[in-house]
């Protein structure tokens, strides 16, 4: 196990993406957990997707600042230098969590510019940032796309990642060798963290449990891709924050190599439930919470509303994490099962789309 060595109480730090599904829960449980904290969030809310959602989740976050604990949030974008920098400047991070980003796999095919300005230029304004203005850890979301067509499971973080299958995957690999480059330069201490397929209540609504539901309410049906043979490795929300607010207080030790040269303080680590679900078994238990949680009525005719489909461009068929450098450095694993999740998802589906009325 590793030794804490940032102590978050009383400092200032900054998330990116604090409109975002795991950036606003991440906010929400600092303020729980550490005590005169000051947060600021950025986000530059865009409408990739519903930003009623983005709004509610910032409305939470307002709703929970702690007692002594302050809260600043600032609606910009990640590629604006000027912004960024004068930012820095006035803030004085201590930790800086960077999850903003353009997300989605599919997306990046039709608008690949979105990609680069947000997760190229607007993670190396946080880099050049973290330089000028001392940071003690810099932690950043990178993804399990990054993995590709790799054919071993589960992934581990020392499997070569140079197969990506999509553009999205190739920026968040880019982001690990930046921030790798900067390390080294710049002796900035910075952990990258490869999520595994996140869910969870007020989540992504491209996501593919969110936008089963929303089709099959509207009586649509829906595609299962590779006929139900996609196997993905669902980490809830709560599961992936726990790992971040560990890994955000431990930075990567500065030590010096048998060169006597800086070696990097640079890791990565795979945030995952380390048991991936089947397509189809995950359809089901949704399906089962959607109709518990009253989003479905109880003799729905699942059946003729889904179709099986071959596989979709930029798709992969599985993911599976190897955790075992995560347990080994942090005594965490996410755990939560499928059923769980899926139920507080559909139960906060049911609330905020008033259906259960």
């Amino acid at each position: 196990m590793v030794q804490y060595n940032v102590n978050l109480e009383g400092k200032t730090v900054l998330v990116t993406g604090a409109a975002g599904f795991i950036g606003s829960n991440l906010v929400k449980r600092l303020f729980q957990d550490v005590k005169n904290i000051r947060v600021v969030g950025l986000d530059s809310i865009t409408d990739y997707y519903d930003v009623n959602i983005k709004y509610e989740r910032l409305s939470e976050i307002d709703s929970q600042v702690a007692e002594g604990s302050s809260w600043k949030f600032v609606k910009a974008n990640l590629a604006d230098k000027p912004t960024i920098d004068a930012l820095f400047e006035e803030e004085k991070f201590t930790v800086v969590v960077n999850l903003a980003a353009q997300a989605g796999v599919r997306y990046s095919i039709t608008n690949p510019g979105s990609y680069i300005e947000s997760n190229l230029i607007g993670f190396y304004n946080i880099l050049e940032a973290c330089r000028n203005h001392e940071v003690e850890h810099l932690v950043y979301a990178s993804s399990s796309s990054v993995y590709g067509t790799n054919k071993k499971v589960p992934y581990s973080t020392d499997d070569k990642v140079d197969n990506p299958v999509s553009l999205y995957a190739a920026t968040k690999k880019s982001n690990e060798l930046m921030a790798h480059a900067y390390s080294k330069l710049y002796n900035i201490p910075s952990t990258g963290l490869r999520f595994f397929t996140v869910y969870g209540p007020a989540g992504r609504p491209d996501m593919a449990y969110f936008g089963f539901t929303n089709k099959l309410r509207e009586g649509k049906t829906i595609q299962i891709f590779n006929y139900g043979n996609c196997k993905r490795d669902f980490t809830y929300v709560d599961d992936i924050v726990e790992g971040v607010v560990r890994i955000m207080q431990h930075a990567p030790e500065k030590e010096n190599g048998e060169d006597g040269l800086p070696i990097p303080p640079y890791k990565v680590y795979n945030i995952g439930n380390n048991s991936p679900e089947n397509l189809l078994d995950f359809v089901t238990i949704l399906q089962e919470e959607l109709i518990a949680a009253k989003v479905l009525p109880a003799d729905y005719d699942f059946e003729s509303h889904k179709e099986l489909v071959p596989m979709q461009p930029g798709d992969v068929p599985v993911t599976f994490a190897d955790t075992t450098p995560l347990e080994q450095d942090f005594g965490f694993r996410p755990a939560t099962p499928l059923r769980d999740g899926l139920r507080s998802f559909a139960q906060w589906y049911a609330k905020y789309y008033g259906t259960a009325e």
